[in-house]
């Protein structure tokens, strides 16, 4: 493929670092596909306020955002945190005309990782019980999340993903959005964000369905 390609850039800010690394390799295994019409250039900046990262940016520059982040449970204080981050979004089109897209994950990120390799439609009633979903969706034995997030262990989960296991993610995660409006799930609306209250539901597959689909592999 040649290397003349016309390059499309898109933002992300995320929560934390396994997101970031997980974008940077989806952008070098985009760039590898034969078959793409496009280059992709992924800016993907750890920032959990969309607040702090607009005010540094103008629409000119970077017209649209897509921001990944978690639900994480329905506490207060974690309702109070997602809605607070949704508030910031809807803001940033208000006060700098710049269009933020949500990518969330219920409870969390590593619903989408577990996608790349088996279903994950089960309601688990606590974060870490992605886990053991994590260890045999990859055959690992981390004791812990904080283990499977160490830059190291993460990015040897990566090794083991391909550009075809991030379709397979993209078709597990529609299902899941699918059963959800079939069973009649709560969906709550938010400063113009829509959001499922209960696990498992996620839209992240939104934004990186959408750079699948504008470079054409």
């Amino acid at each position: 493929m040649s290397e003349k390609l016309e390059t499309k850039k898109y933002v992300f800010t995320v929560e934390g670092e396994t997101e970031q690394w997980y974008l940077l390799w989806l952008r070098d295994q985009i760039n590898q596909c034969e078959n793409r019409k496009y280059n992709v250039s992924i800016e993907a900046k750890v920032q959990q306020s969309p607040k702090k990262f607009y005010k540094t940016v103008n629409a000119k520059t970077t017209p649209e955002v897509f921001h990944i982040c978690d639900v994480e449970s329905n506490e207060p204080v974690h309702v109070e945190k997602f809605r607070n981050i949704l508030s910031e979004m809807k803001e940033a089109k208000t006060q700098k005309r710049i269009t933020y897209s949500l990518g969330y994950s219920n409870f969390t990120f590593e619903l989408w990782i577990v996608l790349h390799k088996r279903d994950c439609n089960g309601i688990l009633s606590h974060r870490r019980q992605y886990l053991e979903h994590i260890n045999m969706a990859f055959r690992e034995s981390f004791e812990n999340l904080d283990q499977y997030k160490h830059e190291d262990n993460f990015k040897r989960c990566l090794g083991k993903l391909t550009i075809h296991d991030v379709r397979e993610a993209l078709k597990r995660a529609d299902v899941i959005s699918a059963n959800n409006e079939k069973d009649g799930k709560v969906r709550l609306l938010y400063k113009g964000y829509t959001y499922y209250r209960d696990n498992p539901a996620l839209s992240i597959q939104e934004a990186i369905g959408k750079i699948f689909k504008d470079c054409k592999i």
